[in-house]
């Protein structure tokens, strides 16, 4: 428990450091700047990272660039072996080749029980005309009996081929509900048959979807910044690989108080001069304004402790500036921005726009 006191304590302490150290660094330069109506701030020079990963995990085959080599969108940059995925894939489309012969199978099994099912229909026609005579016959016979005209042992022999036809009718009823039953199943058969090549079809599309994305490409142009890891490592499903700087991206972070952040606008001016190339002034525009302070004392109740709130501050270098220059651009820089608070003034001639052409 003592140790977390005392670690907090630390903290404490550093955080208000950090917060004493950006109020006096702004506080330096806005009383040595360019004078009223204009306000400036330390930052560095920052761009959009993103880093390449794998998708899926496996074996890195090779790394086609190295740190600091410039690339183009869609510049394949590393491969994932892919000799796991291959074998699945060749599994796949066994898979659904043979998913393919079972719909076949199933469909010529419908063909046949529906030419049965009409060898039943057509037997049936049949019986029932035998049926209907033999009925025909028997009741004529059976008139002729009651009248003493027709010997009995015929009545006999006509009410026998009768029931006999009768027999033989449901017998042909009984076959084609049979074969329709027969279709039935062949035809959930079939359906069960396509969904198994539906499924194998999308198990193939992912494992070739898995296999391109095992060729790692840049998503966008820009430079290599720096590498994670080695050809022969095994990376894991998203692990890293390299990481890229958006060079169309960049900006300068920077932090100032809220009394004087409260004044900015989005799109307001600012001009960036680098501690490397103090000869130079680079145009940009704030593009975000942060909504809360960065650093807040402990308790705030005068005036004085409110001005020492920081809010952070980005100022966007423009793109076609970028590309211009774009071998010339790097991350880091330290620098100073300065922020025209009062349009009505004019920028000095010491932050006039002056850039390499």
């Amino acid at each position: 428990m003592q140790i977390d006191w005392k670690r907090g304590a630390l903290l404490a302490v550093a955080a208000v450091a950090v917060a004493a150290a950006a109020y006096y660094a702004w506080g330096r330069l806005h009383s040595s700047g360019p004078g009223a109506g204009f306000i400036g701030s330390n930052g560095r020079i920052e761009a959009t990272e993103i880093d390449i990963a794998a998708k899926t995990g496996g074996r890195l085959q090779d790394v086609l660039v190295r740190e600091g080599d410039f690339v183009e969108k869609g510049q394949v940059l590393a491969h994932i072996q892919v000799d796991v995925l291959n074998a699945q894939r060749d599994e796949a489309r066994a898979q659904i080749a043979q998913a393919k012969t079972a719909v076949a199978t199933a469909q010529a099994q419908v063909a046949a029980r529906e030419s049965d099912r009409q060898s039943a229909l057509a037997a049936i026609a049949q019986h029932e005309a035998t049926l209907t005579a033999a009925r025909a016959k028997y009741e004529r016979s059976k008139t002729l009996a009651a009248q003493g005209m027709w010997p009995k042992q015929d009545l006999e022999n006509d009410l026998a081929s009768m029931k006999g036809a009768e027999a033989t009718t449901n017998a042909a009823r009984a076959q084609e509900r049979a074969a329709q039953a027969a279709i039935d199943a062949a035809r959930s058969q079939v359906a069960g048959a396509q969904a198994a090549v539906t499924a194998g079809e999308a198990a193939l599309a992912r494992i070739e979807a898995d296999i391109a994305d095992s060729t790692l490409k840049a998503p966008l142009a820009g430079r290599v910044q720096y590498r994670v890891a080695n050809i022969g490592e095994v990376i894991a499903a998203g692990g890293k690989v390299l990481n890229l700087v958006d060079l169309s991206d960049v900006y300068m972070t920077f932090f100032l108080p809220a009394a004087e952040a409260g004044r900015l606008a989005i799109g307001s001016e600012v001009r960036i001069v680098l501690d490397a190339a103090p000869q130079y002034v680079i145009p940009a525009k704030v593009s975000f304004v942060s909504a809360s302070a960065q650093f807040t004392p402990k308790t705030v109740e005068t005036a004085s402790e409110r001005e020492k709130l920081m809010f952070r501050v980005r100022a966007q270098i423009d793109r076609e500036l970028l590309m211009k220059h774009l071998t010339q651009v790097k991350t880091g820089l330290p620098g100073v921005a300065w922020v025209r608070t009062d349009p009505t003034r004019e920028w000095p001639a010491s932050l006039a726009v002056k850039v390499t052409e």
